[in-house]
């Protein structure tokens, strides 16, 4: 310890004199080192639960990487992980013979094109409820992104819980240049929970990317046509009062939902379905609005038709 630090708020309890402010620093560091190594940060989030935020996540990661970019998915729902059992990942850390590179933890691999991370890869057992206040959220977070070995990637996609509490602020409070993609049901109750995402979103001065509105209609298993039992359309109006994109619209699929939990995700499927191609034009709007592009909706609900532009229609 130098002589010359003689101040009684350092290590006053045995540690070493600056040993937080130096541990904090060298955290900064590394965090602004694997940022730096990624190019799109899209935080998958809503005010509401049971929106389908975790589905929408894991399907834009795994169809970002069957289009051959690199993509990392962190899920940092710490208190309700899913996208483990959603994938299939039966991976643990304890168990791991890949200890990383430079001391950084190695994340799980889906494939050569996909990184994972979640609380339940470092956890000895899985059933383990997650008992913790907002510190130690804060805390893991900011590990998922600066302890973690993701390397180079064009793609990191963070599938929030719901609400606008600890994980969300943490997220945008760490990653400064994340963006949001809202997720929402056609009800006018989901609706009103995601008004407060998106003012969330304007208050930490996150850019949003646009709207997802999922459960947009129900395809029947039978004749693959697709009934609005929940209505549709939401949405859409919602995005266009707050000028925002729709990036798209998604219809239930009995077939989604056995696929998530049989931890084989649909779009890995060679099935065709309105769904699979919902997702596919939601990819589509995302690889064109982080780049900059405008593309049309070839499901807009106005008289445009395929030719819509969202930016400018009133639809």
């Amino acid at each position: 310890m130098a002589e010359g630090c003689k101040s009684s708020s350092c290590g006053s309890k045995g540690g070493s004199c600056g040993a937080p402010n130096a541990a904090a620093a060298q955290q900064e560091t590394a965090i602004k080192t694997s940022l730096g190594k990624i190019k799109q940060k899209l935080l998958v989030m809503s005010g509401k639960g049971g929106v389908g935020k975790s589905t929408v996540a894991t399907n834009m990661a795994l169809g970002l990487a069957q289009r051959g970019f690199k993509v990392g998915l962190m899920d940092v729902d710490l208190h309700g992980p899913d996208i483990c059992r959603m994938l299939s990942l039966t991976q643990n850390l304890h168990e791991s013979e890949d200890k990383g590179k430079g001391g950084l933890i190695p994340p799980m691999l889906y494939n050569d094109k996909l990184k994972v991370i979640s609380l339940e890869y470092l956890m000895e057992d899985r059933d383990d409820p997650i008992i913790w206040r907002g510190p130690l959220k804060v805390a893991a977070i900011r590990q998922f992104v600066g302890d973690i070995d993701w390397g180079e990637l064009d793609y990191l996609i963070i599938d929030a819980p719901p609400g606008t509490g600890d994980e969300p602020l943490t997220v945008a409070q760490t990653i400064k240049d994340a963006q949001a993609v809202v997720v929402t049901t056609p009800q006018e109750v989901a609706l009103a929970d995601v008004r407060k995402s998106i003012n969330f979103c304007r208050q930490v001065d996150m850019h949003i990317l646009g709207v997802v509105e999922n459960m947009s209609g129900f395809v029947c298993p039978h004749c693959q046509e697709t009934v609005e039992i929940f209505k549709a359309g939401g949405g859409q109006k919602t995005a266009g009062q707050f000028g925002l994109k729709l990036l798209g619209k998604i219809p239930m699929d009995p077939q989604v939902v056995i696929g998530g939990d049989a931890g084989m995700p649909y779009l890995t499927s060679d099935n065709e379905s309105p769904a699979i191609e919902a997702f596919q034009a939601l990819l589509d709007q995302v690889e064109a609005n982080v780049s900059g592009k405008k593309i049309s909706l070839d499901n807009a609900d106005c008289g445009c038709g395929s030719t819509c532009d969202p930016n400018k229609c009133d639809c």
